[in-house]
């Protein structure tokens, strides 16, 4: 064998290698991806010891026949409307009473739902799932004489996506995303660039296909320094639109601290807007 024949026989063995260590990643990426998107805290939150007067844990149901918890605080007067908060991918209703109980004092109502598989709740957790699970907590609401119209869905992060799913089937009084993304599809696209990751997502959550079937009126809050969700997909929400979302931009904000920095201003006057 010639030394150039050498040459390329172990640069033929380096191609290979290198093909197999990149499909080994790939199929890691797949297999692993609801691992990587939903990461849930399953422990049972305890009760807030400051929780107000009329505060509760209650029960929906799924049309997939789970028995889920969530917390309600209900209005401060009857018809006064209720905000739905559901959580970004980290989150319980444990860390949303904690940042969204200022919503319960401004006079609404809130419930701060739960999905499948976290804080307790049975189940493991699906794009299909997270939006069935929200699906029951309007339903539980119209059980309890509040209509869809009078209800305001509050999407955190992956949140966005399920509020976004349930108002382009449901007609609610509004919608408020929280540093929102077009789809998990088109995120994964951007955070595993050297993979086809776009055509892997399981659970694509497409905001951007969905949100022109929202009639309600929406308000999209996004970070101009978010590390996590990119500008770029609030502003790209807000275009899809058609002019019925209204994009607050905030040039301090980041993925975490939108309320710090004046979203709850910007909340408090749209829901004033849509629910008196």
């Amino acid at each position: 064998m010639t030394r150039r024949e050498g040459g390329g026989a172990v640069l033929l063995k380096l191609l290979l290698a290198g093909l197999v260590g990149y499909a080994l990643l790939v199929g890691l990426l797949y297999t692993q991806q609801r691992q990587i998107l939903f990461k849930p805290d399953r422990g049972t939150p305890e009760r807030p010891a400051d929780a107000p007067d009329g505060f509760a844990e209650i029960t929906s149901q799924t049309a997939d026949g789970l028995s889920l918890s969530h917390w309600y605080l209900p209005p401060a007067r009857a018809g006064a409307g209720v905000v739905v908060v559901l959580h970004g991918n980290a989150g319980s209703r444990d860390g949303s009473y904690r940042k969204f109980q200022e919503i319960h004092a401004w006079g609404y109502g809130l419930v701060l739902a739960d999905y499948r598989g976290y804080a307790g709740n049975p189940g493991a957790p699906s794009e299909a799932g997270l939006i069935a699970d929200a699906r029951s907590v309007l339903d539980w609401l119209a059980g309890q004489g509040v209509p869809a119209g009078r209800a305001v869905l509050y999407g955190e992060s992956l949140g966005s996506g399920v509020a976004t799913a349930l108002a382009a089937e449901r007609e609610v009084a509004g919608m408020v995303l929280e540093a929102p993304f077009t789809s998990v599809a088109d995120l994964a696209q951007q955070q595993y660039w050297y993979v086809p990751a776009k055509w892997l997502v399981r659970d694509p959550f497409d905001s951007r296909a969905r949100i022109p079937s929202v009639s309600a009126p929406s308000l999209i809050l996004h970070g101009d320094r978010d590390p996590t969700i990119p500008v770029d997909h609030g502003i790209a929400l807000a275009e899809a639109a058609g002019g019925r979302a209204e994009l607050a931009r905030f040039p301090e904000g980041d993925h975490l601290n939108l309320w710090r920095v004046g979203a709850d201003a910007r909340v408090r006057a749209f829901l004033q807007r849509v629910l008196g």
